[in-house]
């Protein structure tokens, strides 16, 4: 099962506390608390949640049922960065929730390689259209 990016999140939030009271990192350099304060990680927990009950049954349906699915995710992780002053989701966020869509929707019977394509699109562009993240 694709692993959700808050999880790694979350898991090196707990490891740098781990290092900062072991006394094995500089309090100056631990960052991954503030990088992803609680109330973010439990609003995009919640699209993510909203997404995962999207997807039985994808593998069957037409595509613009597929991309309806995307666009509403993405849309709603729009929201989340927005709300968390428009820069949270930044380069390996962004990879880390295109990655987690995408295989998401291949454990549900998409084959989104082909799906992009149908649409002239690139392998890695399902998220594009909508995505501000």
């Amino acid at each position: 099962m694709a692993e959700r990016p808050t999880t790694s999140w979350r898991h090196g939030i707990a490891e740098e506390a781990e290092e900062l009271s072991a006394g094995t990192l500089d309090p100056e350099c631990a960052c991954m608390a503030s990088l992803f304060p609680e109330e973010l990680l439990t609003t995009t927990d919640s699209v993510l949640d909203g997404f995962e009950g999207e997807l039985p049954g994808l593998g069957e349906a037409p595509d613009e049922q597929v991309f309806a699915v995307v666009e509403r995710v993405v849309l709603a992780l729009n929201a989340v960065n927005d709300a968390n002053n428009g820069g949270t989701f930044e380069t390996d966020e962004r990879e880390e929730l295109c990655d987690y869509i995408d295989e998401s929707l291949t454990e549900h019977g998409v084959d989104v390689a082909a799906l992009t394509a149908r649409h002239g699109l690139g392998p890695y562009q399902l998220t594009n259209k909508w995505r501000k993240w």
